[in-house]
């Protein structure tokens, strides 16, 4: 379950700012995030014929590890961060593909911009490697599926499909 909204803790004064995590404690921090990748079928059948150069799906992985590792150069008040592991997975699902992200840190603040950033570029990637068989490709439902660890606890999306 969720809780009511905090105050945005990046403005002060009207102001952004980097926020002082040095009096937080260091834990275990987790995040899971997944993104669609929507396919027409003329990518999907390039994918899944292997004409194109090189393989889509390791290129986009690579990116995923890579971008999660910079995410504290791409978001302006993120803060670097010494990953301990991050995993990227992509999934041929019915409309195209689905990527997720798993990253985990043991620091004083989370990883959920690291999982997002990680299954953003590695969408982009796919997109990439596959637009010269259709510019129609979709990169649609970025989210966080759950953090865990922190001061606020653990965190689970509530399930798309529940009613």
């Amino acid at each position: 379950m969720s809780e009511p909204p905090s105050p945005l803790t990046h403005f002060q004064g009207g102001r952004p700012r980097m926020v002082d995590i040095s009096s937080k404690d260091i834990t275990l921090r987790t995040a899971r995030a997944e993104a669609h990748i929507l396919l027409p079928e003329t990518a999907r059948a390039a994918l899944e014929a292997g004409t194109l150069k090189g393989d889509p799906l390791a290129v986009a992985q690579l990116a995923g590890i890579m971008a999660a590792k910079r995410t504290g150069e791409l978001i302006p008040l993120c803060h670097p961060l010494p990953l301990r592991g991050v995993e990227v997975l992509l999934e041929a699902v019915p409309e195209g593909l689905r990527c997720e992200a798993r990253v985990r840190t043991e620091g004083p603040t989370g990883v959920e911009m690291e999982a997002l950033t990680a299954v953003t570029v590695a969408a982009l990637t796919v997109y990439d490697m596959l637009k010269s068989a259709s510019k129609g490709i979709e990169i649609a439902r970025v989210r966080l599926l759950e953090k865990t660890g922190g001061k606020s606890g653990d965190w689970y999306a509530p399930d798309l499909n529940a009613p």
